[in-house]
């Protein structure tokens, strides 16, 4: 089994969602949303601001937050049905899917995510059907958004099954200005130091923070590739991406 966090973007998932539909394995879906929320947002007159990397979540946004990512779900599951792999679209509310403690007050309607109900996952694998989760979760005074890569760092990590982040970046670069300079292979300490060394730098910090966090939950091996034609495949035979282990 893979746990795949793809973008939110159907045109530029058309690709990679072939390729997932024809892979043999099972697969659990979890998906961001964040130029589609960007957009809907700009259309009811609000902001939108980030804070280390996280999208801030006030409370008067978080009905267009949820409604855009539940719709975006259901249309992916779609996408994935009618391409001949059977999936259900999910929000974190449905069955306590996921539950989330507030991450920061700053934030705003932003959890972090402190249970993952797996069995619900596990019988919809066991019935071949692919779950595509969309990244809202309770918490005891309502729901919250979820950064999708931490989302799908806890469904991983829980149900201790490799992680694949596919992204619009090569992986971790030891030069970030230099697309050839890409680490293969990173341990999770190696990668808490290029973090502290400004390496790691920018948005690939949460992303590589989420995938330490899927480790540390379980997951065998966390990968960060470029999606796009041949993303899946090449990924597996390590031949793509970076490979971040324990």
């Amino acid at each position: 089994m893979l746990v795949v966090k793809i973008g939110g973007s159907l045109e530029s998932a058309e690709t990679l969602i072939a390729e997932l539909v024809g892979h043999d394995g099972e697969l659990v879906l979890v998906h961001g949303g964040g130029p589609m929320l960007s957009r809907a947002l700009q259309e009811h007159g609000f902001e939108t601001r980030f804070e280390m990397g996280l999208r801030v979540t006030p409370p008067e946004q978080m009905e267009v937050v949820e409604r855009v990512l539940t719709q975006l779900g259901k249309r992916l599951a779609d996408s994935f049905s009618r391409s001949g792999r059977l999936a259900v679209g999910l929000s974190g509310r449905d069955a306590r899917l996921l539950l989330a403690d507030p991450k920061s007050e700053k934030l705003g309607r932003v959890g972090k995510v402190s249970s993952v109900n797996t069995s619900i996952l596990l019988t919809l694998i066991n019935r071949h059907l692919t779950p595509v989760i969309s990244p809202i979760a309770v918490g005891k005074d309502g729901v919250y958004n979820v950064n999708a890569d931490e989302a799908a760092a806890a469904v991983a990590g829980c149900l201790g099954e490799p992680l694949l982040y596919f992204t619009d970046v090569p992986g971790v670069l030891a030069d970030p200005r230099d697309p050839g300079s890409l680490i293969s292979r990173i341990g999770s300490e190696e990668a808490e130091e290029l973090i502290e060394e400004g390496v790691i730098s920018g948005g690939m910090v949460p992303k590589v923070r989420a995938a330490l966090t899927a480790l540390e939950l379980g997951s065998p091996w966390v990968l960060i590739s470029r999606g796009g034609g041949g993303a899946l495949t090449a990924a597996l035979a390590g031949n793509r991406g970076t490979r971040v282990t324990p």
